[in-house]
């Protein structure tokens, strides 16, 4: 069940696990990070980038704040340096975890409207299921990170999420 206790948890996971990451791949090449590696988003630096711009858009959707002027098939090429990457992602897992001190249940109980570039309409569903989707997309996304960085030589560590408790 979505509540308060398991938004902030993911939210904790959420940057600890990008910290565990952007690690690794500090430790590649910038061509290496760049290099397609048959992903979806091609390579590590896309991926990245594409979790960052959704992560950007969901928080529009949230929180009203400014919302990526690229579209989602822009979003692998999102933010071009690797360190101004690392320094906005940071920024936004402050922001993921600041607003999740502040989730309250009856918040979690309504639901969120918004227009889909994805899917071409205004879109609604429950907030709580929103947020299991913005915390699952970043999950998926992040397996495939991990993914790319093993086969590239990098050793990420632990990704379990029983963990983020011990690790921060």
């Amino acid at each position: 069940m979505v509540d308060p206790a398991f938004v902030l948890t993911m939210a904790r996971y959420n940057a600890w696990q990008n910290e565990n990451l952007m690690a690794a791949a500090a430790g590649l090449t910038d061509e290496a990070r760049r290099l397609d590696r048959g992903a979806f988003f091609k390579s590590i630096h896309g991926t990245f980038n594409h979790i960052l711009w959704a992560d950007e858009v969901w928080l529009s959707r949230l929180l009203g704040t400014e919302k990526p002027t690229v579209g989602g098939r822009g979003s692998a090429a999102y933010i071009e340096g690797w360190d101004p990457f690392c320094a906005r992602r940071r920024q936004r897992d402050r922001a993921i975890l600041d607003w999740a001190q502040g989730v309250q249940p009856d918040w979690l109980r309504g639901t969120l409207i918004w227009y889909s570039g994805a899917a071409g309409r205004e879109m609604g569903r429950p907030r709580a299921f929103v947020i299991a989707h913005l915390f699952n997309h970043q999950t998926h996304h992040r397996g495939q990170i991990h993914a790319m960085l093993t086969a590239a030589g990098a050793k990420p560590d632990d990704t379990d999420l029983f963990l983020v408790d011990e690790a921060r």
